[in-house]
């Protein structure tokens, strides 16, 4: 949904995911971050390299995010090229906890080109934070050991993986991200095979990206027999790893009024602590930290259930907000948002994750999900 406000595009196998390969025959790839929509503008925070000692990786496939149905409303004008303070990289030490997956697009380019002039800025703006990894091809046979081998491996460094399921039919209303298993008991049983390979470590998963946000497309049937899959998925997780921690499709501050997007939330088993640790929100969009603090905030307040819910915020491209004109696709004048970590200092804000990899296209300066340096230099400098 191009004319959307922030949807995920998935390239499923093609080139272009954070890829957790795993198995004997994994021929699909689990990717590491969709593609892109709007949002508005929060006072970028120059982003500090993360000190993560994982070894640079390879080999990433991230579904590609196309823009969510609404078009968005700053709040505030973006600003399109900062000074030298977003340079100037933050020491810190928040993302330590989270997993860097060694097999991703950006950390092939940057071991492929070691004379080229932007490596040494994307390396250590980009390269060196943890981001979500994606599992977004229908694969029955190589899913478990897939993310068996990505739990595995941040259960070993005693560092949290974010893992994205993005596998729900009729995924992204058939746009770019089309895709997805051909039915929901096909997905039911996707979602069994994909929580058996949590082990028994801290994980975090963003459940399906869009799946909630995006559901008017499906009639009320439709829709309700979507949310009866994703309560379940949710429980299904937890009841595999009770350390797991499951957040649910908020959408973002430019989309849904937050009564709505709580109601669907509520439907789809975002308020229960059984399926539920809370929402995310911005997923491969744009809009300002604050506004989704905010946004997130109204969502979790009318959709009620326990007090420990909270929300996460995708900050990997958020650091000028979004462009006025509501461009999705690779905007100019956008920068990095804030370095992923799970201690933000704002109540009910449980992570800033990197969710989408900045540096992957949404289709128009490379192609769908694949890495494209100019713009991955551009996010970063």
């Amino acid at each position: 949904m191009v004319a959307a406000a922030s949807v995920v595009v998935a390239v499923g196998t093609a080139a272009g995911m954070l890829t957790a390969l795993g198995d004997e025959d994994a021929g699909g790839a689990d990717a590491g971050h969709p593609r892109v929509t709007r949002s508005v503008r929060l006072d970028a925070l120059p982003v500090s390299p993360s000190p993560s000692p994982s070894a640079v990786s390879s080999g990433s496939a991230s579904p590609s995010v196309s823009p969510s149905p609404t078009a968005s409303k700053p709040t505030s004008a973006p600003s399109p090229k900062r000074n030298s303070a977003k340079k100037e990289p933050r020491s810190t030490d928040a993302a330590t906890r989270l997993y860097r997956h060694p097999g991703s697009q950006v950390l092939d380019w940057v071991r492929a080109h070691p004379d080229d002039p932007r490596r040494d800025v994307i390396a250590s703006r980009i390269a060196g934070h943890p981001a979500a990894v994606w599992f977004a091809d229908h694969t029955p046979a190589t899913i478990t050991s897939r993310v068996r081998a990505v739990t595995a491996a941040g259960a070993a460094q005693g560092r949290v993986p974010v893992l994205v399921p993005y596998a729900i039919p009729d995924r992204d209303c058939g746009g770019h991200s089309e895709g997805g298993a051909p039915d929901l008991d096909a997905y039911d049983a996707w979602i069994d095979r994909f929580a058996a390979g949590l082990g028994s470590g801290e994980v975090i998963v963003v459940l399906e990206p869009d799946s909630v946000a995006q559901s008017e497309c499906l009639t009320a049937g439709g829709r309700a027999d979507r949310f009866a899959s994703l309560a379940r998925a949710g429980r299904v997780i937890k009841d595999a790893d009770p350390a797991a921690r499951v957040y649910y499709d908020a959408g973002h501050s430019g989309w849904h009024a937050p009564a709505r997007q709580a109601g669907w939330l509520k439907q789809a088993g975002a308020a229960s602590a059984d399926s539920s640790d809370g929402v995310f929100s911005n997923v491969s969009n744009f809009h300002a930290t604050a506004d989704e603090v905010a946004y997130d905030r109204a969502v979790l307040d009318a959709l009620g259930g326990p007090a420990s819910l909270g929300a996460v915020i995708d900050t990997s491209r958020n650091g000028n907000g979004a462009p006025a004109d509501g461009e999705w696709c690779d905007p100019d004048g956008r920068s990095l948002g804030r370095a992923p970590t799970l201690t933000t200092g704002m109540g009910r804000i449980d992570a800033y994750l990197w969710v989408k990899l900045p540096g992957e296209s949404d289709g128009c300066r490379g192609e769908p999900g694949t890495f494209t340096p100019s713009y991955a230099y551009d996010l970063a400098r």
